[in-house]
């Protein structure tokens, strides 16, 4: 469980989690606001009104959607979850994990030595064509949401003597999309407001052509933010509104801005028909 509350200045004379000793004196630090990784995240990416989403790309994925004041009980098998509590009020969000997502190119890199560093998957990624229908599942310790399947395990599928590291690497690229479209669409089934852009944050939105490859799969905008630690972000913001440098949420989502953005470029016939092939692939190792 992860509990998210907001502790105003007035709290901050008091010893119980509303200050800490800095060890130098009577001086007192104050505690204004605490958040989990992913809840600061969200709330870093400002997504402050139902239907915003972000999504997180480390090791893992992680995807969050704003349900606003009243909380959503999945039926798809995602995770109903606090998003941010101000003053007393909260605000619920639906999340997703993918358990396998930069860790695919990690094993690119480390297990295979296809590459020597990930971002050379970009261009290996450009190199490669749609049409050869390879398809990595990158079950390495089963798979998270929705599917929620500990006994899965990886494949590489559709491989023929003429695939090579470009298609292997674009497979990796792809699979990380493939599965956030997972839990977008489970979200979407969930009844929640359809989110009209992702924001993303974390070690894979270096990749422009990941990113490209996303916003085409989602058929939404993908949106990459001017400060992309997002999770040291959202702290701040908390901090921020506890001790007064900010006023209201508008502040903050005026302080959000954006770097790079997406759009979608690909018709639906081939973004259905390729996602079409990813069901196939993880029905092989379920």
């Amino acid at each position: 469980e992860i509990r998210l509350s907001l502790v105003g200045s007035e709290m901050c004379i008091r010893d119980s989690m509303g200050t800490v000793a800095d060890g130098h004196g009577p001086a007192r630090i104050c505690i204004a606001g605490m958040a989990g990784d992913q809840q600061a995240a969200l709330f870093g990416q400002a997504c402050f009104k139902p239907g915003m989403v972000k999504s997180t790309y480390g090791t893992g994925c992680f995807a969050l959607i704003n349900t606003g004041s009243e909380p959503v009980a999945s039926k798809n098998r995602l995770v109903t979850t606090i998003g941010y509590r101000l003053s007393g009020v909260t605000h619920y969000a639906v999340e997703g994990s993918i358990f396998n997502a930069g860790t695919a190119v990690q094993w690119l890199r480390d297990g295979l030595g296809l590459v020597t560093h990930a971002s050379e998957t970009e261009a290996l990624a450009r190199q490669a064509s749609s049409a050869r229908g390879v398809y990595l599942v990158p079950a390495f310790t089963g798979l998270g949401a929705p599917h929620w399947d500990a006994n899965a395990r990886g494949a590489l599928v559709g491989i023929t003597r003429d695939i090579g590291k470009p298609e292997i690497a674009r497979a990796a690229l792809e699979a990380v999309a493939y599965q956030t479209r997972d839990l977008i669409d489970a979200m979407r089934a969930d009844g929640a407001t359809p989110p009209a852009a992702l924001r993303v944050d974390g070690g894979m939105v270096a990749n422009n052509w990941f990113l490209q490859f996303l916003a085409d799969q989602l058929g939404i905008a993908v949106e990459v933010p001017k400060v992309p630690e997002t999770t040291a972000l959202g702290a701040a913001f908390l901090a921020g509104l506890g001790s007064g440098i900010y006023r209201s949420l508008d502040d903050v989502a005026q302080l959000w801005k954006s770097d790079r953005r997406f759009e979608p470029q690909m018709g639906a016939d081939e973004r259905d028909a390729l996602y079409a092939g990813w069901q196939r692939a993880v029905g092989r190792v379920r």
